[in-house]
Parts: C-alpha cells; sequence; structure tokens
C-alpha cells in the first residue's frame, strides 16, 4: 500500500506571480487592506481561486496591523502659511484621493524641534502608514526623518539640496522662464523678480528660470529682492525695488501672493500696472484673477500635485515603484502685462 504525498500549498509569492502584482500588493488584498486598485484586488482574487491558497493565520494577523493613517507634513509652523492657498489646494487635491479609501489624513507641522520630535515618534511607533512631506528647507532634519522612516515617503516638490526617489512636482524653472519671456516679448527691458524662500527647491527654481531667460535676451538679471513667498513680504520686497531701481518697467514675482502684495505698493506709488510695469505672478490661485488688474500668472496644477502626491504613496504601500512625476505649467494671460 503506497501513502500519497500530500499536496503542496500555494505560496503568497505564487499568488502575486500568477495575478501580476507585487508581493506586498498580494499581500494587502488578501488581508483586506482597503487602499489597493480594483484590478490589482480583482486579479489577486482569481489567483487564490486558481490556485487554492489558504492564508497563514499568524502572518494574516500580522500583516492587518496597519494603522489606517497617512501624514502630510509641512515643514512649516507660521500661522502665516494658512493664508495662503496653494496649502489649502495641496489638501483638498489630497483628500480627493484618500476619501476613496479608508486611510485618515493627519496633518503635522514639523519646523520646531518638539514638532519633528512628535513626526519622527509617529513613524517610529509606525502610528501612520506613509507620510508626505512637503515645503522642506536646506538641510532640513526633516530629509534625514524620511531617509530613516521605516514607512513609504514621497515628497511634494523637490528639496533643494538632494532629490529624493519618489516625489512629485511642479515645472517651476520652466514656468518662470515661459514668465519672464513673456516680459521681454513685451518689450520690457528692466526687469526685477521677487523671489520665495531660497532654501527651498522651488523659490531656487523659479529663480534660475528668471535669470535664464533674461540671459539668453542679454538683459540683466540681478535685479532681485526675496519676498519669503508672503504677501507682505511681497509689499516689502517691491518697495525695495523701486527704491533700487526707480526706471525698473517689469517684475517677475515667484507667487501671486506676493504679486498681490507688490500690486497693491505699485498703486501706492502711482505706478500704472500694466502702463509703467508690468507684473507677472506664479500659481494661479482664484485670487489672481480678481487683483486691479487681473494678474498674468504661471499655472501649475496645486490640486493635482496633492492629488498625484496622495496617488504614488498609495502605489508605494500597495508595493509598486513608481516614478518620480513632474507636472506641466503654463502661462496664463491677464491683463497686468
Amino acid at each position: 500500500m503506497t501513502t500519497e504525498t500530500p499536496r503542496r500549498q500555494p505560496t503568497l509569492d505564487e499568488v502575486a506571480e500568477r495575478a501580476g502584482v507585487s508581493r506586498s500588493a498580494a499581500s494587502r488584498v488578501i488581508n483586506n487592506a482597503p487602499h489597493v486598485s480594483r484590478a490589482k484586488r480583482e486579479a489577486v482574487r482569481r489567483a487564490v481561486d486558481d490556485l487554492g491558497y489558504v492564508p497563514n493565520a499568524t502572518a494574516r494577523a500580522l500583516a492587518t496591523q496597519q494603522a489606517g493613517s497617512v501624514v502630510l507634513a509641512i515643514s512649516g509652523d507660521d500661522p502665516a502659511m494658512f493664508a495662503d492657498p496653494f496649502f489649502a489646494e495641496v489638501v483638498v487635491g489630497v483628500n480627493s484621493v484618500l476619501e476613496e479609501t479608508e486611510l485618515e489624513l493627519m496633518l503635522s507641522l514639523a519646523t520646531s524641534s518638539r514638532g519633528q520630535a512628535r513626526l519622527e515618534q509617529l513613524l517610529r511607533t509606525r502610528q501612520a502608514d506613509g507620510v508626505m512631506l512637503m515645503s522642506l528647507h536646506g538641510d532640513d532634519p526633516l530629509a534625514t526623518l524620511a531617509a530613516n522612516a521605516s514607512v513609504p515617503v514621497v515628497f511634494g516638490g523637490r528639496p533643494l539640496n538632494f532629490e529624493p526617489p519618489y516625489y512629485v512636482d511642479a515645472d517651476n524653472r520652466g514656468g518662470a522662464r515661459l514668465a519672464t519671456e513673456h516680459l521681454v516679448k513685451a518689450g520690457r527691458r528692466r526687469i526685477a523678480t521677487i523671489t520665495g524662500r531660497l532654501d527651498e527647491g522651488a523659490g531656487m527654481a523659479r529663480l534660475q528660470g528668471f535669470q535664464d531667460a533674461l540671459a539668453v535676451a542679454g538683459l540683466d538679471n540681478t535685479l532681485i529682492e526675496n519676498g519669503e513667498f508672503r504677501e507682505d513680504g511681497g509689499a516689502t520686497a517691491m518697495t525695495r525695488l523701486l527704491d533700487e531701481a526707480p526706471d525698473l518697467d517689469a517684475v517677475f514675482i515667484a507667487s501671486d501672493q506676493m504679486a498681490i502684495g507688490a500690486l497693491r505698493v505699485l498703486a501706492r506709488a502711482g505706478r500704472d500696472v500694466p502702463g509703467d510695469v508690468s507684473i507677472v505672478g506664479f500659481n494661479d490661485i482664484t485670487s489672481a484673477r480678481h487683483t486691479d488688474p487681473p494678474l498674468t500668472t504661471v499655472n501649475q496644477p496645486i490640486h493635482a500635485l496633492g492629488r498625484e502626491m496622495a496617488r504614488m504613496l498609495l502605489a508605494l504601500m500597495s508595493g509598486d515603484q513608481p516614478s518620480p512625476l513632474i507636472l506641466p505649467t503654463q502661462l496664463v494671460i491677464r491683463s497686468s502685462v
């Protein structure tokens, strides 16, 4: 009498291979994790049925120990940040993706040492399943925190001093170059810029785009003041520029918020826009349409920036390896040039 050899149980790797997904994605489907695409979920379930896969109870218990939340961490704790519609629009974009899952969104402002310590503790103890980082400055400690995180990390914008493996950014340099070229084509020759923070990737990239365009045109590209991406900073920088170069005839301003402050100063100084001075902003926030005159600006898809950050993070959490993404920018012509 012969003894029949017991049939070998299929493995999770075999399920993943049959379904054409990563091992991590297969595990998330089997363990009912919410943030997996419908197509992958169906493919894994078909593979489970075809192979007769039965999950190991112990492994399943470990796999389901998820926090059920992700973090959007912004390197900044200045209350003025919330006066800038940019960040609100990013949050709306992130949430538009997460609301299709069961993940909660947590917001962390992490500039102070206490804020950084809280975020580090949150990630070290895996109270979140992933993190999105924005507005890193120079040698920001958040970069080290991200490198040591045991959960997936996506950057919103490229940091100044390194290029992370996973990020979503806008074409800041190209957009600034387009804006400045438009001023040159309009016949302006004494062109200044008001920059954002130059210890941030976006701020530096927009300055470089401005300088690129004027260098090609053979014009002076050294009329530069810093407005810190703040409305009051834009007003102060515009005042300094008028003192330094009263003959200026155009300004590229690296955010619409700063441009609003600059327009206020020009009006007080009796400078007509665009008759005396042409202005181009950046971001295309809603209020740019309602300035006096309506603001020519560079549109970057802010809502899409948040949306694609969230999609990339979900892909990483599912075991995929998405490519970095740079979103296009385009010039929106209104009446300030």
